[in-house]
């Protein structure tokens, strides 16, 4: 009788501890349905790794697509890019005076779609308390840098110390181009005007918009600097590299600025920001190597349409390039590409467009969908060409320096797997 008492009272106990359970696993499924935050397995997801911080710094004076590339490549080593722009003092220390102010510079790094966060003023080299500011205040997994080697003055590696930590990681240089590639450019059209030459366009278009493989400049301004004027190999697998995958949606507002956009700088920057912001989608047409001569005169472009192109595709604020568009907006190229508005800064070569037979805005304008914007900034390809032209000696010597760098880079070139 007592057994059965207790059996009973055993069943009864596992009823309510089952018939317990069941209502209360109801009542978690009820609550996470009404607040799928609480989910267990929303908690758990909530506890992923952290993302993998990487660092690179540099001058980047006169940002070209080779630095874009370079920053490309570090962003794919982790989750988030923080950039550290040397100072100008710095700079002029180790390598001579910049062409471009850490203010600008700061814009340009700022601009590029691969970049998470901005650091001013980073030391030209690596020392041992700012990579523990790295690793502690920034949260730095890994310090990146090129496979050029990067030599102090006094003969030293800047990325020694990262090395030893065992946090440095590698990418390969991006080849054809590089600030001093370009001033070189720069210093050779100084030369053919002060030698009194009058070369064809062709002729220049062969020696530094197109490239050629081992030019040097020689006499003149450019005496005795031997700098190697590159020739940029562009490939499809470049471009889709630095392409938006995204596309124009069927009801976007498009917006359409075009020009030359030679030798990149904050000025262009600053004017395709404003002109994003007057839409959803931002449709740049770079102008052919040809137009920019006719318009400009046989030392333009100094870079090539594709160098140019890649530029711009860096840049956060630009969705979609035309590559090679025409002068002229026409009826037809509106309505191709669904074109809502057509923008022009007021700082800009070809300003006295209006004063032209052959307005290259008459058709928008006929539309009501030309705009004028502000350019926030004062500054065009001229400007950086005569910063370079009124301190040329300076310049010359800079160059001299980081071209015997570059020679021994080139000469013992080997290959390094990548992209």
């Amino acid at each position: 009788m007592g057994s059965d008492t207790g059996l009973e009272n055993s069943k009864r106990f596992l009823a309510t501890w089952l018939i317990g359970g069941l209502v209360a696993g109801l009542s978690v499924v009820g609550l996470c349905a009404t607040w799928p935050e609480l989910s267990p397995l929303s908690i758990v997801g909530k506890k992923k790794k952290r993302p993998i911080r990487v660092y690179m710094d540099g001058c980047f004076d006169m940002m070209h697509y080779g630095h874009c590339n370079a920053l490309r490549q570090a962003r794919a080593l982790g989750d988030q890019l923080i950039v550290g722009v040397v100072s100008d003092a710095e700079i002029t220390l180790n390598k001579g005076p910049p062409v471009t102010p850490l203010h600008e510079r700061m814009l340009m790094v700022s601009a590029v779609k691969w970049v998470d966060e901005v650091i001013p003023d980073a030391p030209y080299a690596i020392t041992e308390e700012f990579m523990r500011k790295l690793f502690d205040e920034y949260n730095i997994d890994y310090i990146i840098h090129g496979d050029d080697p990067c030599i102090l003055p006094d003969g030293t590696d800047a990325y020694a110390l990262a090395k030893k930590a065992g946090r440095y990681k590698q990418i390969k240089r991006t080849e054809g181009v590089s600030s001093t590639d370009i001033v070189g450019r720069m210093l050779l059209c100084v030369r053919e005007r002060t030698s009194g030459d009058s070369p064809s366009h062709a002729s220049l278009q062969r020696q530094f918009s197109h490239g050629h493989g081992q030019k040097k400049y020689e006499d003149g301004v450019g005496s005795g600097s031997g700098t190697r004027v590159s020739h940029f190999l562009p490939t499809s697998r470049r471009i889709v590299q630095f392409s938006n995958e995204k596309a124009a949606g069927p009801d976007a507002r498009i917006v359409y600025i075009d020009g030359a956009f030679d030798l990149f700088h904050a000025g262009h920057v600053e004017i395709l920001r404003l002109a994003r912001g007057l839409g959803d989608f931002l449709l740049v047409g770079i102008h052919t190597d040809q137009t920019v001569s006719t318009n400009r005169g046989a030392h333009r472009p100094i870079m090539n349409l594709h160098e140019r192109s890649l530029s711009v595709l860096a840049c956060r604020y630009v969705d979609e390039v035309i590559i090679g568009a025409p002068w002229e907006v026409s009826k037809d190229m509106i309505t191709t590409f669904n074109i809502s508005l057509v923008v022009h800064g007021t700082v800009a070569e070809d300003d006295d467009f209006e004063k032209d037979n052959r307005n290259p805005y008459e058709v928008p304008k006929s539309l009501d969908i030309f705009k004028v914007l502000e350019s926030p900034l004062d500054i065009t390809t001229s400007t950086i060409i005569k910063r370079i032209v009124s301190n040329h000696e300076a310049y010359q010597k800079r160059n001299e320096r980081k071209g015997e760098s570059e020679r021994r880079y080139y000469e013992g070139k080997s290959y390094v797997s990548g992209d």
